[in-house]
């Protein structure tokens, strides 16, 4: 999925007609195929338009969990597609693009996270669902940036807690709870790139606005921040919010909700430290809408997972889901 400076990997171009109007063949096909799209919000907006259902990966999760379709098209990455089979083994669960990975879960290999464990015999293990599904299956429970402060809390506080992959999470978790946690060094190539020092500029030449920012940020930042919180908690505070200006320490495809909710809104992404002006996940923008009518067409690429596995992993996804 990734290539030796850790980006994804381009595979090569579907076969697509280019005459024809996607938007018109997608819709089709859904009908066809009796599918469901889900995207994720840091796809891009031409696709989360598309999508008859747009969250954040616990969303997404649980509408993964319920939903009757045949097909689900999942617009996102490798991993959440593997969750969404994880829950529902019986349907065709197919991925645009194969190569939408994940830095935090390309970060944590099985083979060095199962030895890393070794450590840790008697502690819980808490597992961020930006893993893979064979992390997945060495975990107890799995929690989302939406609910991972009540997936620690609900943990009993005589039981020692590792916590992976994202150690930025993690820290931010600590805080939250006041729960001491084993971090795996992990980190997210988007996240990562905030930094104090631009935030602060920003903010002084927009005095009036609030920073937000999601907890995979490191804590130079979040200690910046005016809220934090998960891509769902971000976009409904803006939309709730009674401030006009808007600082978004995250993933740049969310504005496209921001701005959807809050037209009257000054929405402005934190620049990261990487020489760009726009904090874009090249995983997530793997995925098109032509590969999305491809892969409808073809029903191919397809998720597939061992059975035994599949079982495995599918045990504490549930306990996550259980909590709400």
């Amino acid at each position: 999925m990734t290539d030796i400076a850790g980006m994804p990997t381009i595979s090569p171009r579907p076969v697509v007609d280019p005459s024809l109007d996607l938007e018109e063949e997608i819709a089709k096909l859904k009908k066809e195929r009796n599918a469901v799209i889900l995207a994720h919000y840091y796809q891009d907006s031409e696709v989360q338009d598309l999508a008859d259902y747009v969250g954040d990966s616990l969303g997404l999760s649980q509408q993964a969990a319920k939903t009757d379709a045949d097909v689900i098209a999942f617009c996102g990455v490798h991993f959440m597609a593997e969750t969404a089979k994880i829950l529902n083994p019986e349907k065709k669960v197919i991925l645009p693009d194969l190569d939408a990975g994940c830095s935090l879960a390309d970060r944590c290999p099985p083979d060095l996270f199962g030895k890393w464990l070794e450590q840790y015999p008697d502690h819980v293990v808490v597992s961020y669902i930006n893993t893979s599904a064979a992390i997945k299956a060495m975990s107890d429970i799995i929690c989302t940036s939406s609910n991972a402060a009540r997936v620690v809390a609900s943990i009993p506080e005589d039981k020692k807690i590792v916590f992976a992959p994202d150690r930025h999470l993690a820290r931010w978790v600590e805080k939250e709870t006041g729960r001491e946690l084993v971090k795996w060094p992990g980190f997210c190539v988007v996240h990562e790139q905030f930094t104090a020092r631009k935030l602060i500029k920003l903010k002084a030449a927009n005095p009036g606005a609030e920073i937000i920012a999601h907890p995979e940020c490191e804590d130079a930042v979040l200690v910046l921040a005016d809220f934090i919180g998960s891509t769902t908690g971000l976009i409904n505070h803006v939309k709730n919010s009674p401030k006009k200006t808007f600082i978004v320490a995250t993933e740049m495809g969310v504005m496209h909700s921001m701005h959807r909710d809050r037209p009257d809104a000054t929405i402005i992404g934190a620049p990261p430290d990487s020489g760009c002006e726009c904090a874009a996940c090249p995983y997530m923008r793997l995925n098109t809408l032509e590969k999305l009518y491809a892969a409808l067409r073809d029903l191919s690429p397809e998720i597939t997972l061992d059975e035994e596995l599949r079982k495995a992993a599918l045990k504490p996804v549930e306990r996550m889901l259980a909590l709400g």
